[in-house]
């Protein structure tokens, strides 16, 4: 009866200790090795959702949950190395990115990631930063963009084009040729654009001190073909971020980088874990096998 006893005390304080310490029972969990989950976001916003909009309540929740279930979280400089030199990345390492470069980011996403100690990557549409009250959803400012990297060397900024971020007769301008009073641009003229808006959104990122290194690309719409990757790394991208779910590893193709979408209203905090063990099971297309 006595050991009965015993075992039921240390069964009950075995769950009380799971129930209370849950990060700390989870934390040696090694769910991938040498892979890196990628995750996108867009527009955090507490009054309105919408397909890629959440809650800062639900993002929070979110990343406490992917801590609690052993998930580290790295820096885009973490992630670059990795790719471009092999370097090493702790188990289950997870890379937080947002698109676009809404003002949402600095008001919401922000606070919640310095507070946590979460380091992450936004890809800012910079023709938005002329005039960030001028855009269909507030884009963040110069001065915002200066002061977050100010208080948080773990936050990013790359670039998700400068004016390509937009489409025409239902195609996207970074990968299709614009026709003009019924004219369609010709092969010299579709380059120099793509050329040039790439190079314009880099060095204006370069201007205010977005990264140590400004040489990564979202591609606008998760659209892009060989001739895009080739322009975009002529114009000094050297990594570049797909909309393909999948994960990340050392044979990832730099042009090619798989994310999963995390900023749903319908992904609750624990679904996230399920997210990422399905795009585990999926090798990305265009992984570079040498």
């Amino acid at each position: 009866m006595k050991l009965w006893m015993m075992w039921k005390s240390l069964l009950i304080g075995v769950l009380i200790f799971v129930n209370f310490f849950p990060s700390f029972v989870s934390a040696n969990k090694v769910m991938f090795t040498n892979e890196v989950a990628v995750l996108v976001y867009h527009h955090i916003d507490d009054q309105t959702e919408g397909a890629v909009t959440i809650s800062s309540k639900l993002f929070e929740k979110q990343l406490g949950a992917m801590r609690r279930q052993g998930y580290q979280f790295i820096t885009m400089d973490q992630f670059k190395r990795f790719l471009s030199k092999g370097a090493e990345v702790p188990d289950n390492a997870v890379l937080v990115t947002f698109d676009d470069g809404y003002e949402s980011f600095y008001t919401k996403a922000f606070p919640i990631l310095k507070k946590m100690g979460i380091p992450a990557v936004n890809f800012v549409i910079t023709s938005g930063l002329d005039s960030p009250k001028g855009t269909l959803l507030p884009s963040m400012s110069r001065e915002e963009i200066k002061q977050m990297r100010k208080e948080f060397a773990g936050i990013d900024f790359q670039a998700h084009s400068d004016q390509l971020h937009a489409m025409k007769d239902g195609k996207p301008l970074l990968t299709n040729k614009v026709t003009t009073n019924g004219v369609i641009e010709t092969d010299s003229e579709f380059r120099n654009r793509i050329l040039s808006d790439t190079r314009k959104c880099l060095t204006k990122l370069k201007d205010i001190g977005g990264s140590q290194a400004v040489d990564s690309y979202a591609y606008p719409f998760g659209s892009y073909d060989d001739q895009t990757m080739s322009l975009l790394q002529e114009a000094g991208v050297r990594f570049a971020f797909t909309t393909k779910a999948g994960v990340a590893t050392n044979r990832t193709d730099p042009m090619q980088i798989p994310r999963i979408n995390a900023g749903s209203p319908y992904i609750r905090p624990h679904s996230i874990n399920n997210l990422i063990k399905q795009a585990n099971r999926h090798e990305m297309p265009g992984l570079n096998k040498n």
